[in-house]
């Protein structure tokens, strides 16, 4: 069964202070490891000047391509605070930068995980997060006896209307959420005496972003 899971869709920044030294955060949305690496590179060479470039990545609609760097920093001090908190967050396919200039102070261990993942944590503030949800494209063909029906079922359970053909009868290409696709097939075929032919098309997940309904692939 697909489920829903979150994904980096814009990237982002973010900077703390701790002690006079600057910790940035930088987050970028990636798909596969070598767009993670090429991602990190270009960090390390914006900031090429810095003390340390610790990362952190989370791969996958499952989360199974995970990795992280310490960067010369204490072990267990930086990269894998920096994944927890990607990880509490459960959002996938995205690279995160910690950018380190050493302020004079040393932290301790405690002091490093705190301004590591203190940076991711306000570095996602700035960044746009999507929950992505499983769909199937429903194509619904019909007269137009039932076009009112069935529009007043998709009104009412909030369903998308991604495209509209209307020549001798109505063909409606639909947007339905895996959990309502039965439901809203039974009540169609209700609603129009059987009348209306239904065909289940690809499916997708979908995500909205500021009221504008976004679809992506299953392989995306």
């Amino acid at each position: 069964m697909r489920k829903a899971y979150k994904i980096l869709y814009k990237e982002g920044t973010g900077e703390i202070i701790e002690k006079k030294s600057r910790f940035i955060a930088s987050f970028r949305p990636v798909k596969t490891e070598e767009e993670a690496q090429a991602f990190i590179e270009e960090i390390r060479k914006k900031y090429w000047d810095a003390s340390h470039n610790c990362y952190a990545w989370i791969l996958g609609e499952n989360g199974e391509g995970k990795r992280c760097s310490d960067d010369g920093e204490p072990s267990q001090t930086a990269g894998k605070p920096m994944l927890d908190v990607l990880e509490g967050e459960e959002i996938v396919n995205l690279c995160v930068v910690v950018t380190r200039y050493f302020g004079g102070t040393l932290l301790g261990t405690g002091g490093l995980v705190r301004a590591y993942s203190g940076a991711v944590k306000e570095g996602l503030k700035s960044c746009t997060v999507l929950t992505l949800l499983p769909a199937k494209k429903l194509i619904i063909d019909t007269d137009y006896n039932g076009v009112g029906k069935i529009q007043y079922l998709l009104g009412q359970s909030d369903i998308t209307t991604l495209n509209s053909e209307y020549t001798d009868h109505v063909v409606l290409t639909v947007l339905v959420p895996d959990e309502e696709v039965l439901k809203l097939q039974a009540d169609i075929t209700e609603a129009t005496g059987g009348k209306a032919n239904l065909e289940t098309g690809d499916s997708v997940f979908f995500g909205i972003h500021e009221k504008e309904v976004l679809l992506f692939s299953e392989e995306e």
